[in-house]
């Protein structure tokens, strides 16, 4: 009896907070494993392992903070926080500082950041509010809209040029659209298009970095010093894990320097070779319970906004896993999207924790009007 009062007390704590525990569980395991490969990937250095706890925990801030916010403030700020963004987007074609060959940031004086990853959240929030006041199923219409909203952020982002953030923003809200009630129909005729629109971006839209990932795709072979290296190097670090892997620091291509990128994009081929495929599907199903619980708090949310938003979010989570891990396998181009909590950074994963922030917000509210 009193194990099932503490137990419930616990729970109303959780719940007060406004934080999922299950979610919350999952997260810090993702977080905790993402340290342990960072100091295996990155030299056993010390350093940037704090800099990385350091920046898990000012995620970690952000999405309580988010969690706290009500729902209905999340509505209302909805097209502001979308236009906003637009025109940040806007002004990093203009004036926006270049690095690396790609024009991405903008520079405050005292920070630099990239006003592409506030479109991984407005975007969303955007379309579900615009589809929620319209009511679902969504009509051919507004779906036509709601397709115009999405495509021009992910233009200007693939202009700077940023096709991995670009594909990331696009899906967050062609997701809605699906979650809408866009028929299979419709989703073979917009696949259709998107295929005719291929030879124009192609020829025109596609920088020749980008024209050489796809080739590098095709046949990697082709050129196994130059542009094939990467992923010929992280095929072989995946193949050579075996069942139960290496051992935490003892996988060759890292420890040797073989692997480029290897604590961030290219972690993922750390961990395979170190913990084989026994830890890979251990990874996996912490990957596929977040995805699930997500799915789930978005099934039982309160109204439309609020399933939209958090079945986009976790869809969008799910891409994240799905694309990082299908190029670093060579299923998939090349397009720099890290692998969430897992690889080294923290733009993106303080992103990726903002919306958890807003998932957790959805999920208490289900169960606090509930009770």
């Amino acid at each position: 009896m009193k194990k099932t009062q503490f137990t419930a007390n616990k729970q109303s704590l959780l719940e007060r907070i406004h934080i999922d525990g299950f979610l919350l569980f999952a997260l810090f395991s993702l977080m905790l494993t993402g340290l342990i490969t960072i100091y295996s990937s990155g030299g056993q250095d010390w350093d940037l392992v704090n800099r990385q706890f350091v920046r898990l925990g000012l995620a970690i801030v952000i999405m309580f903070v988010l969690a706290q916010i009500p729902l209905m403030a999340y509505r209302r700020v909805s097209i502001y926080f979308y236009s906003a963004g637009i025109l940040l987007l806007v002004a990093v074609l203009i004036v926006g500082v270049t690095g690396k060959g790609a024009q991405r940031w903008l520079d405050l004086g005292i920070f630099r950041f990239q006003p592409s990853e506030i479109m991984k959240l407005a975007m969303p929030m955007m379309i579900a509010w615009f589809i929620s006041r319209k009511g679902i199923p969504a009509s051919l219409s507004n779906i036509f809209i709601g397709f115009l909203l999405v495509c021009l952020p992910t233009i200007l982002i693939a202009k700077q040029p940023d096709l991995g953030t670009s594909l990331l923003v696009a899906s967050s809200g062609v997701f809605v659209l699906f979650l809408a009630g866009m028929t299979w129909r419709l989703i073979g005729v917009i696949s259709i298009m998107a295929g005719a629109f291929a030879p124009i971006m192609w020829f025109f839209l596609m920088k020749e970095y980008q024209k050489q990932r796809v080739i590098t795709f095709l046949n990697p072979e082709s050129d196994p010093l130059g542009a094939g290296y990467h992923i010929i190097q992280s095929k072989i670090a995946i193949g050579s894990g075996g069942i139960d892997g290496k051992g935490w620091l003892q996988g060759t291509q890292s420890q040797l320097e073989f692997l480029p990128e290897r604590h961030t994009d290219f972690i993922f081929s750390v961990f395979s070779e170190e913990f084989g495929l026994l830890g890979v599907t251990g990874l996996l199903i912490i990957y596929l319970c977040i995805v699930l619980r997500g799915l789930y708090i978005a099934n039982r949310a309160q109204d439309t906004f609020s399933k939209l938003l958090a079945g986009s979010i976790t869809l969008t989570f799910f891409v994240y896993v799905f694309v990082n891990m299908g190029m670093v396998s060579g299923l998939l181009p090349v397009v720099g999207v890290p692998l969430p909590l897992i690889s080294y950074g923290g733009t993106s994963m303080v992103t990726l924790m903002a919306g958890f922030g807003i998932l957790m917000a959805i999920s208490t509210q289900k169960r606090l009007l509930s009770r």
